[in-house]
């Protein structure tokens, strides 16, 4: 018998409460029943996005709510700048593309947080840009930028700023509202720590009134018609509708514990997490704009690291990522968004220090769980 650990940057493991939820009875959607469960979830999410936007639930993944937040906004031959610092950087660029909307590329160096001033002085030299696209957690390197810098620059230019916060969202802070944010776009499975199928979208007043001067081809994906339909607390289409219901528990835990203390646990695990790292004389991929959503550690010398990481997935059950693209082989990342404990991160790091021994790196053997556990006595 083995007991597995997800500790992926998404999906996330899942609370009891959520997991009973999805296993209620299904119920119909256009009934008075649904209308309290979506109208106490629209509340909740609110509270979570620091918002008083309407925030609106699509049965798709993180990706969809991206490209409903591009599709609303702009048309083509319209100029955004998308900022790249890693693989879901660029997907707000290839998304731009494929509506025929012309992206002005910032490229970050993977492993750095990219530099409000740049986008400051792209939105000076060009000021037919409408929209700045950017990722407050980007997963694939552990960088979080600085969502409160960046919309600083942004919010007093004719631009809506729209942030991916597929999954930093419910793990670090975001105020949407006092941090001049128009477009907030998250999902499921990671921080809100429900399964993949759900995406969501804040939309402020300055980027809804953008959004009705919009002619790139949408149906699904129209906020017009979710805000429509919202109003009378109903959704255009048929909805998530178990995954709306476990929204709802989720939401509860996390308004139960209070926002304030919810990212200050989410500091804790990602503290322990890079200390049992450093302690094993390994080393962050990105040590100057660490994330406390995903840490990602770089592959010691000759260490393989798709080896590594299969082997602690396959053998001993505990799933942590690799790198992608050009990282590939050469990281692995530790997630400790959602619902991850104490706990969860020392069997981890327990884990971790047992293949890196099998596989010939030298340690002292126990010096990653003893930081880890001295950031948890503290």
């Amino acid at each position: 018998m083995r007991k597995n650990y997800l500790m992926t940057p998404g999906p996330t493991p899942l609370p009891p409460q959520v997991t009973e939820a999805m296993s209620r009875p299904i119920i119909h959607h256009r009934t008075p029943q649904f209308q309290t469960i979506l109208k106490e979830a629209g509340e909740g999410l609110k509270y979570v996005f620091q918002t008083k936007n309407d925030v609106f639930i699509l049965a798709s993944s993180g990706t969809g709510a991206m490209e409903a937040a591009v599709v609303n906004l702009l048309s083509a031959g319209d100029v955004a700048i998308t900022v790249e610092g890693g693989k879901f950087g660029e997907r707000w660029t290839e998304i731009c593309k494929s509506y025929g909307i012309i992206p002005e590329v910032i490229n970050v160096e993977w492993g750095k947080a990219v530099e409000p001033a740049e986008i400051a002085g792209r939105l000076k030299a060009n000021p037919k840009i409408k929209a700045v696209f950017t990722t407050q957690c980007e997963t694939s390197t552990g960088v979080t930028n600085d969502i409160r810098a960046i919309g600083q620059v942004v919010k007093d230019t004719g631009a809506v700023l729209v942030v991916d916060a597929i999954s930093s969202l419910g793990a670090i802070d975001l105020k949407s509202d006092d941090w001049d944010v128009d477009v907030v776009v998250s999902g499921s499975q990671k921080g809100l720590m429900l399964p993949p199928g759900l995406g969501l979208v804040s939309v402020s007043a300055k980027a809804f009134n953008m959004a009705n001067d919009s002619k790139c081809p949408k149906y699904y994906f129209d906020l017009k018609k979710a805000k429509k339909a919202l109003e009378k607390t109903d959704t255009p289409f048929t909805p998530a509708i178990s995954l709306v219901i476990a929204l709802n528990e989720s939401l509860r835990m996390m308004k139960t514990d209070g926002l304030e203390n919810v990212f200050s646990r989410h500091r804790k695990m990602a503290e322990a997490a890079r200390a049992a790292v450093k302690a094993l004389g390994l080393t962050l991929f990105a040590p100057s704009a660490g994330s406390d959503v995903v840490t990602a550690v770089n592959v010691p010398a000759g260490i393989d690291g798709e080896k590594l990481v299969k082997t602690m997935r396959d053998t001993y059950g505990i799933t942590m990522a690799g790198g992608q693209a050009e990282l590939k082989g050469k990281v692995f990342r530790i997630a400790h968004m959602g619902f991850i404990e104490e706990f969860d991160i020392i069997a981890g790091i327990s884990c971790l220090e047992k293949v890196l021994a099998q596989m010939g790196y030298k340690f002292n053997v126990g010096s990653g769980v003893k930081a880890a556990e001295e950031v948890f006595l503290k």
